[in-house]
């Protein structure tokens, strides 16, 4: 039986129908959701940044978890293909900053649609509303092989060869909930613990949320475990009523988000990062000279976006009310210090609910690094975000479903 059955009709199982369905394979995808595509119509803001330009062998540099399993699968299927693949779907792409790739329209609906159609046109039989109960397997006593699957209603569908493609349980709203975990399982694989990542961080300190909706642009973070730095960007950010948010802390979190299970960390954030310490002083000193009598507060508040300089006049160690011409250089220097090293202490994570991934999945050593089969049972791949892998944001966790979607049609082709 040529038939090739994708539980999960997401980004990687829509990639996986197109390229089985190419090699002549009678494919069927199974979506519980009434569309198909629906965390991929949020990626990127709405606008689906779908790969990233950079050279390809600099994506390994932004894979975070077991980056070199991906090598046969990004060098099988590059992100230069994966652009290529979607100019000759009638998508016009355009490039961004930091090499971030996004189809012209700014619309994820133009990449949606140009998948549905070129699956339309290949004969891949869709079943929306298609919940995945469980897969059946054949127990022999030296192999253990999946033959089919059934769904929640009760249909028994027949097929040797099966691709979970169902993704984490990061945004549950789209529809996600672990079941691909669960099948996994039931296979006798492992599944890695789960965390939420590329996800908005929480503080400890009560000033932080006085500082709600506040965006801080070309700062540098950096992030402590002890005195090590375990995290450092230059970048932009949000201060939120509970923590902190924004790419260069959605970054942090997919660096350090295991090391918040068992500690805290602190966290700094260079205000200005073009100046060093001693010019930093040189520019107060000049503010001071024709105010020599103003307050401390009226001669800094230009340095400052309204929400900060409360908050930095009481955490710079100079009272507000003190007469510049009164300020010891020991008072300009603690000032500075925290100009340069503004201090947070991150507790913790948010919920799965406002995570862009999600961290862990099936262990990579039970898959083929080639074909996404399967070692434990023959003729069941795994393709995307339900692996342990995930990346930075950028594009590259979209790449890695693209790769691995790519390696596990091509392989299950091979074999049929």
């Amino acid at each position: 039986m040529n038939r090739f059955l994708i539980v999960g009709g997401g980004a990687a199982g829509m990639m996986a129908s197109i390229c089985a369905a190419m090699q002549g394979m009678e494919v069927h995808v199974f979506e519980q959701n009434e569309k198909l595509g629906k965390k991929l119509f949020i990626t990127g803001k709405g606008r689906c940044n779908f790969t990233n330009a950079c050279a390809t062998e600099e994506l390994f540099e932004s894979f975070l978890t077991n980056p070199r399993f991906l090598y046969s699968a990004v060098y099988g299927f590059t992100n230069y293909d994966v652009i290529d693949f979607f100019e000759n779907l009638g998508v016009k792409t355009k490039m961004e900053r930091g090499g971030r790739m996004f189809p012209q329209s700014d619309h994820s609906s133009d990449i949606i649609l140009a998948m549905e159609r070129r699956m339309k046109e290949l004969g891949v039989k869709v079943h929306l509303k298609s919940k995945v109960k469980r897969l059946i397997f054949d127990d022999n006593e030296d192999t253990k092989s999946v033959k089919g699957l059934e769904l929640e209603n009760g249909s028994l569908i027949q097929g040797e060869k099966v691709l979970i493609a169902t993704g984490g349980i990061s945004y549950p709203s789209t529809g996600a909930s672990g079941d691909g975990y669960r099948m996994a399982k039931d296979a006798g694989h492992t599944v890695t613990d789960l965390m939420p990542s590329l996800v908005p961080m929480v503080t400890a300190e009560e000033y932080i949320p006085r500082m709600q909706g506040l965006s801080l642009k070309n700062v540098t973070l950096s992030v402590y475990d002890g005195k090590k730095c375990v995290f450092e960007e230059f970048g932009e950010m949000m201060f939120t009523h509970f923590g902190i948010t924004g790419p260069l802390v959605l970054s942090a979190s997919g660096k350090v988000g295991k090391l918040l299970k068992k500690k805290y960390l602190t966290a700094r954030i260079d205000l200005k990062p073009a100046l060093t310490k001693e010019q930093l002083d040189a520019r107060l000193l000049r503010e001071f000279e024709g105010a020599k009598n103003k307050q401390f507060k009226n001669v800094v508040d230009g340095m400052f976006p309204s929400k900060l300089l409360p908050v930095m006049l009481e955490v710079g160690g100079v009272s507000p009310q003190k007469k510049v011409n009164e300020i010891t250089r020991e008072e300009r220097a603690v000032f500075i210090d925290k100009v340069k090293a503004f201090p947070m202490t991150i507790t913790g994570l948010r919920g799965f609910q406002e995570a862009i991934i999600t961290k862990g999945g099936v262990q990579i050593k039970e898959i083929d690094p080639k074909t996404m089969e399967s070692k434990k049972v023959h003729g069941l791949y795994f393709a995307g975000e339900v692996m342990d892998l995930d990346a930075l944001t950028g594009g590259y966790n979209l790449q890695i479903a693209w790769s691995t979607a790519h390696a596990a049609a091509c392989a299950a082709g091979q074999k049929a």
